[in-house]
């Protein structure tokens, strides 16, 4: 059995711990708030528009612009959206396991995989492992704001029109709440429109000055938009899943303190029983 000493010293470091912890929590659950006012803002705009672009591929010449193009998807590019930072529990290994799942079916397809990652954590692991990654963005959720996604989408859109990739597809987590995070995988090009759409009404739009214009200024537009709400969803789950991780280790630590205290108090209970004991047996023998 360890020295009372050596109790003592391990829960004293637990309780430094589990300070630590609790502050982390504090500070996720702060950042938390403000990132949950963002998403909130930004969603119903980022939906709607993803709606009236949809509904307006059904509709159009898919020819009219290159964004709507679709081609067979011999290069494929994915979009894979993790944290700089650890300490989130499963929020990085759960994204990055999935991740691997659908980029090994999508080379059942016969299609060369590239990938752009977000987040140190994504970075690191595909790198290690001789993915071949063609753009790496670390240390973008320190100065969240839409110039950034907007940058990342125009190179996105870049790639897609110069046809160095035929699809592109996002990998992230929503943020559904401060204990669920659902992992999702979408198609951002081509521009598809939703199974159904569009059958039941035949009416078509009129496009002022042309199509060509129009498109050219809505499609990037809804690009970027989606590459923003995309980041704001992934920052919000990161910091619901530190919150609830830290959360549960200052939970945690509580218990390994309650059972090294007592632990340590049978230990000391048996150290001064030994003691009085020996006492006894002493004035015993001098009688």
């Amino acid at each position: 059995m360890p020295s009372l000493k050596q109790i003592k010293r391990r829960i004293a470091s637990v309780k430094s711990t589990q300070q630590i912890t609790r502050a982390m929590k504090m500070v996720a659950a702060a950042r938390l708030r403000r990132a949950q006012m963002n998403i909130i803002k930004a969603r119903p705009y980022s939906h709607k528009l993803r709606d009236v672009i949809k509904d307006l591929a059904w509709r159009c010449d898919r020819s009219m612009h290159p964004l709507l193009d679709l081609r067979e998807p011999k290069e494929i590019g994915v979009i894979v959206v993790t944290s700089d930072r650890g300490l989130c529990g499963s929020f990085n290994t759960n994204l990055i396991r999935r991740a691997v799942h659908e980029i090994e079916e999508f080379k059942k397809l016969d299609s060369s995989i590239h990938l752009v990652t977000i987040g140190r954590k994504g970075t690191d692991f595909f790198r290690k492992r001789g993915y071949d990654i063609i753009q790496s963005h670390v240390q973008l959720f320190q100065d969240l704001h839409f110039g950034v996604a907007a940058s990342i989408g125009e190179s996105l859109i870049d790639l897609y029109v110069r046809e160095e990739l035929d699809r592109i597809y996002l990998i992230y987590n929503e943020f559904k709440s401060a204990i669920q995070q659902n992992i999702i995988v979408e198609q951002l090009l081509p521009i598809i429109p939703e199974e159904g759409e569009g059958e039941s009404s035949g009416v078509d739009f009129i496009y002022e000055p042309d199509p060509l214009n129009v498109l050219s200024g809505v499609l990037p537009l809804y690009v970027n938009v989606q590459m923003w709400r995309v980041f704001l969803e992934s920052n919000a789950a990161e910091h619901a899943a530190r919150m609830t991780s830290m959360e549960n280790a200052t939970k945690n630590a509580g218990e390994l303190i309650d059972s090294l205290t007592l632990t340590y108090n049978k230990a000391r209970q048996s150290s001064i029983t030994t003691e009085l004991l020996e006492v006894v047996s002493g004035a015993e023998g001098m009688k």
